[in-house]
């Protein structure tokens, strides 16, 4: 997780929404990062937060330090979402990392700063002031301040709770607390353990979904059908002429923010579920470069989403663990093509391997870094437990290939 993140995190670096807030704080900006279920992104409300912490503290930490910090940032982020069943589902209202993104922030930075317990609900108190994000502000360039707000603020509320300040020390618990934030929430005691050792992570009852392209969660079901699809096509006449397919009937969760038939601009064509179909269709994979403007302006993509018409079927939940994605292609010969995606390559339910994540990172790592610097940075978190100080980790990101980007990525808070 750590490994992805970072990746991300330094591709973002090349992103319009960089240079906009480059100033201010280095957000994530290309959906490209981790989730989990029920849904969020984990990784990026936390991880830049440790990092800026780490590199401004005046003693050395060691990897095991960060693992820990990290792994409590993200089962804060767990438990809460967990005591909601609203959060299962694709979310209405609330984009879910701006919600317990901030929470997770506050608790890993308070542990690695060691708070005492009343410090760090102090912390947690002040982080819930700062939640929640409409999701109104999904598929614009808004969206991927939400990440960078959550690492910042929680960021923020550790260092504020650590000199002193103080906020409701029942936030967890009260209606009028993170409560707010689902209208199903209850308060959970965590089940009393007699020993650490006997204490059950949320990572170890689920594993994270990794992201092969840049683009919504809901947006990799789509794609895995449509290559399928393609694939079909082009197994009975290689040399198909996909001009000449007159329907595409796509079968998807009703989601409004997902649904946008024409999309403008890159951040509205990551939350297409028609653009991404029609992607994988003519090109066979969707990646990076499919949100570029010089691809989203081609006729033969803005002819085929003329062909898409969209389907909610009543079986198909709106829900990260539980949908599905079927693509009906119809050919001007009458033939038809259909394909059926239940769980997409990277899902939680099939991870992407070690192999493919590390080629993920180096990808996009290598778009900022001197390839020594990347290479550094996979054995640096592939042994992080036995690092004794985390400033290698840090020093290894200064090796940028552009002295535009001299700057950390992971500077949270201006």
């Amino acid at each position: 997780m750590m490994l992805d993140t970072l990746g991300v995190g330094l591709r973002g670096t090349s992103t319009p929404v960089f240079d906009v807030t480059f100033q201010y704080s280095k957000v994530h900006s290309m959906d490209f990062d981790d989730t989990w279920h029920p849904a969020t992104h984990p990784s990026g409300a936390v991880l830049p937060a440790l990092l800026a912490l780490a590199e401004s503290l005046p003693y050395k930490l060691s990897g095991l330090d960060l693992l820990l910090a990290f792994n409590v940032g993200l089962e804060i982020q767990g438990r809460l979402m967990r005591f909601s069943k609203e959060a299962h589902n694709i979310p209405k209202r609330f984009h879910p990392p701006s919600v317990v993104g901030v929470m997770g922030s506050a608790a890993a930075t308070a542990k690695l700063l060691g708070l005492s317990p009343s410090q760090t609900i102090a912390a947690l108190a002040i982080a819930c002031s700062s939640a929640g994000a409409p999701l109104a502000n999904a598929a614009t360039q808004t969206k991927p301040l939400h990440l960078g707000y959550a690492a910042s603020r929680g960021l923020e509320a550790s260092q504020l709770a650590l000199l002193g300040l103080e906020g409701n020390k029942h936030i967890l618990d009260l209606e009028s607390g993170f409560s707010i934030f689902y209208q199903d929430y209850f308060s959970s005691n965590l089940t009393e353990v007699s020993s650490a050792s006997q204490y059950k992570w949320v990572l170890e009852e689920q594993d994270v979904a990794f992201k092969r392209f840049p683009a919504h969660l809901g947006m990799h079901w789509v794609a895995d059908a449509a290559i399928n699809v393609r694939n079909k096509i082009h197994t009975r006449k290689p040399n198909a002429d996909l001009s000449q397919i007159t329907r595409i009937v796509l079968r998807v969760p009703s989601s409004r923010y997902i649904d946008c038939p024409f999309p403008v601009t890159d951040h509205e064509a990551r939350h297409s579920y028609q653009f991404n179909c029609c992607s994988a269709l003519l090109d066979g994979m969707v990646t990076v470069d499919s949100f570029s403007s010089e691809m989203m302006k081609r006729k033969a993509l803005k002819d085929m989403l003329l062909k898409v018409h969209l389907e909610n079927p009543k079986d198909n939940q709106a829900s990260f663990e539980k949908m599905y994605a079927e693509v009906v292609v119809e050919m001007a010969n009458s033939e038809t093509h259909t394909a059926h995606c239940h769980t997409f390559y990277g899902h939680w339910r099939k991870p992407l391997n070690q192999e493919h994540l590390v080629e993920k990172f180096k990808n996009n790592a290598s778009t900022v870094l001197s390839s020594y610097a990347v290479d550094s940075i996979v054995q640096l978190i592939d042994s992080l437990e036995t690092v004794t100080d985390c400033s290698e980790l840090w020093s290894s990101m200064q090796f940028h290939k552009n002295i535009k980007h001299n700057k950390s990525f992971y500077s949270a808070s201006a």
